[in-house]
């Protein structure tokens, strides 16, 4: 592969304008192509981000059919990720799609199959996993140096003022809290306590079906335990925090794509001062484009899956996802 990875942007909505703007920050990266349902939106987002040197494209059969491309960022609703990624990978792309990976957990075992089938590169656009703090303190976490944690909290909400018939409230396009914030806080709490051996939901429910706010108790191995949070409905602190028999991990607002963190340790004497915990590389943009950089590198090196976010851990958190929608009573036509 030439050193400039050139990718194609498959649906033109908020999120793929957010990631192109970090694109444009990572060294041999470009937009080269650009699919929509509509030619005119394609050549409005390939004028905005790449002055119209990316080729416009009125089909996503066409963005994948494009040879300039090398990878295809999917960015539609979750519940059309399966097929947009079938025919990626057909056409040879490699495909980072967005989260949550698919609406099911079956979907995504045969997301991950057709990647293999056909020799190709496939992650889920778990950018907080690729974030240069949540790394490091993950690896801290882990290596001991803060203590053993005990519990954890994390809370991700905001006000999704929109009307019934968008996407965030449609059970066809894979609506609700639980998914498209949810899985913040679930993968959070997966990267710095491990593998949840148990979560229970609880939930409150719009007239159309989907969730609104939910809410998450976990136990971990050790006998951690985990309070989650999310909300289309309220503003919460969208922050986390980790209590161990140390002292206190603190990430502030945005604590998906934080810019530090801080570990407060605690003896008799009271609390100690804090210290601060930053990541060993800088912060591309917003963060994505340290998700972008790290896409590069995997494609690279003929790497078939991120170490950063593997397949199996993906397919474990689609797992925890349709356990909890099966509590709190959501479902989707693909569950059928």
């Amino acid at each position: 592969m030439a050193a400039t990875v050139r990718w194609g942007i498959l649906a033109t909505g908020k999120i793929a304008h957010t990631f192109a703007r970090d694109l444009a920050l990572v060294p041999d990266t470009e937009i080269v192509a650009v699919g929509s349902r509509r030619v005119e939106a394609a050549r409005a987002f390939s004028e905005e981000h790449t002055r119209g040197t990316a080729t416009a494209h009125g089909s996503y059969e066409d963005l994948v059919a494009d040879p300039s491309v090398d990878v295809v960022y999917i960015a539609t609703p979750h519940s059309l990720h399966l097929e947009n990624a079938r025919i990626a990978f057909e056409a040879g792309k490699h495909v980072l799609c967005e989260k949550p990976l698919t609406l099911t957990t079956a979907d995504a075992e045969e997301l991950f199959a057709l990647a293999g089938r056909h020799g190709l590169f496939a992650m889920e656009a778990m950018w907080m996993a690729c974030h240069p703090v949540i790394r490091v303190l993950r690896d801290r976490i882990r290596a001991g140096d803060f203590g053993s944690p005990r519990s954890l909290r994390a809370e991700l909400g905001f006000r999704v003022d929109a009307p019934p018939s968008d996407r965030m409230f449609d059970p066809e396009l894979g609506g609700g809290a639980l998914l498209d914030m949810g899985v913040y806080p679930l993968t959070f709490a997966h990267l710095m306590l491990g593998e949840a051996e148990q979560l229970t939901a609880q939930a409150g429910l719009a007239p159309t079906g989907i969730d609104l706010d939910v809410a998450i108790s976990g136990r971990y191995p050790g006998g951690a335990v985990a309070a989650l949070t999310a909300s289309m409905s309220s503003w919460s602190s969208r922050s986390a925090a980790i209590a161990t028999d140390r002292g206190r991990v603190e990430i502030p607002f945005g604590f998906h794509h934080p810019r530090y963190a801080t570990f407060t340790e605690h003896s008799a004497r009271g609390p100690g001062h804090p210290q601060r915990i930053e990541g060993t590389e800088p912060v591309i943009g917003q963060g994505y484009g340290n998700e972008i950089a790290h896409v590069n590198d995997c494609v690279r090196n003929g790497l078939l899956e991120s170490p950063y976010v593997p397949h199996a851990q993906t397919l474990t958190l689609m797992r925890q996802l349709d356990g909890l929608r099966e509590q709190i009573g959501v479902r989707y036509a693909a569950d059928a």
